[in-house]
């Protein structure tokens, strides 16, 4: 919004509607830095979610600025301090702070050593933490640690054991019995762009388009689907850019034929192994939806909560759409707030035709409640 805008709104409509007002009447922190309120029979300007007792709305004015309201000559509020950065900023600094230090760390730093930098009991930081960034400090090192081995054997000239041991795993015995978790494949392999990696694969066609299918040693690891099967291998190509890929035996047709299935029909499940590759919090996304049962929805807030990180919820469909296993990894049951069909990796009329097969049409919004949310309501507790 900008200042002139603003100054001609505060004159030409009363406080009380002023859609502004309704974030003050609520203490909104979210609406803070978006814009400041002052009380003229107080002569201070404050933050929308400043804990002072509600101003009478005749005598509120708005300002887009902090400097805006000193140049109308009111003072900075003692309570909230309008002019400081807030306490979530504040907080915020502090976490990326501490995202800095386990980045740079040689080896896993303990709970309460992060806790004390940050100034706070580990109980605490750690439920800040993971509200912030959606994975624990723990999980945070994990992947920090992966990323460093995954650059290392990319583009340096260190041996397998050399970059186990700089990114700070303590001992490669630990580092390769996570290693398919981490890389997909030997470390070997990684480092060479999985040339070494076999895939096989087939495309075939079902009601929703073109799908392809493609299983490593480990799992199925890729699901996809399309109108031009070239575009489907292209995709598969560019994932696994140096793996071998092996058209299907008979034997894989079984596979494809699986999946083809339930496609068609959800309740028949899949009962295949999954390679499943993505970053920690990725991972922890795709748990959470492959938990959601067949039939029932939830939003990308609910899931953000079930991960422990609720204001997460822009992450929580960047991670879904970013899933390479349609279907398998059911992200078509995540819908908006609303209950309304947004976006699918796959195309959103894919996505309301697997809804309608497992017998879900886009609810009133007043009455969604998703899966996550009956879980958690007062009437299931014991």
């Amino acid at each position: 919004m900008s200042t002139a805008y603003a100054r001609r709104l505060s004159a030409e409509t009363p406080a009380n509607q002023d859609p502004r007002w309704a974030a003050v009447v609520a203490r909104d922190r979210a609406a803070d830095g978006r814009f400041y309120y002052s009380v003229a029979t107080t002569g201070v300007y404050c933050r929308p979610s400043c804990g002072s007792r509600l101003a009478n709305p005749r005598n509120v004015q708005f300002h887009a600025t902090t400097a805006d309201a000193e140049r109308a000559g009111f003072r900075a509020c003692k309570r909230c301090r309008p002019d400081c950065a807030s306490s979530d900023q504040q907080m915020a600094a502090t976490i990326a702070e501490i995202c800095r230090t386990i980045e740079t760390a040689d080896t896993p730093l303990p709970l309460a050593v992060l806790a004390t930098r940050a100034g706070l009991s580990p109980s605490h930081f750690h439920r800040l933490f993971k509200s912030f960034t959606g994975v624990t400090p723990r999980a945070y090192a994990a992947a920090q640690r992966a990323m460093r081995v995954r650059d290392a054997l990319r583009h340096d000239r260190k041996s397998v054991t050399d970059a186990v041991y700089d990114a700070g795993f303590n001992s490669s015995g630990r580092f390769y019995a996570a290693s398919n978790a981490l890389l997909g494949m030997t470390p070997t392999s990684y480092r060479s762009g999985g040339a070494d990696t076999e895939m096989r694969f087939a495309v075939g066609e079902c009601s929703l388009g073109s799908i392809l299918v493609a299983q490593s040693r480990t799992g199925v690891c890729a699901i996809l689907l399309g109108e031009d099967p070239d575009v489907l291998v292209r995709n598969l190509q560019d994932r696994f850019p140096r793996a071998t890929l092996v058209g299907g035996d008979a034997a894989f047709e079984h596979t494809i034929a699986a999946v083809v299935g339930f496609v068609e029909e959800p309740a028949k499940g899949l009962d295949l192994p999954l390679d499943v590759r993505g970053t920690a919090f990725q991972q922890r996304v795709w748990d959470a939806l492959r938990r959601i049962p067949m039939g029932t929805t939830a939003s990308y807030r609910d899931v953000a909560a079930r991960i422990g990180a609720p204001e997460s919820a822009r992450a929580v469909a960047r991670a879904c759409g970013a899933n390479p296993l349609a279907v398998a990894i059911p992200c078509h049951r995540v819908v908006r707030a609303d209950g309304a069909i947004s976006g699918y990796r796959w195309g959103v009329e894919r996505k309301r035709q697997l809804l309608a097969r497992e017998g879900i049409a886009p609810p009133t919004p007043h009455v969604r409640r998703s899966f996550f949310t009956r879980l958690h309501s007062p009437a299931r507790k014991r």
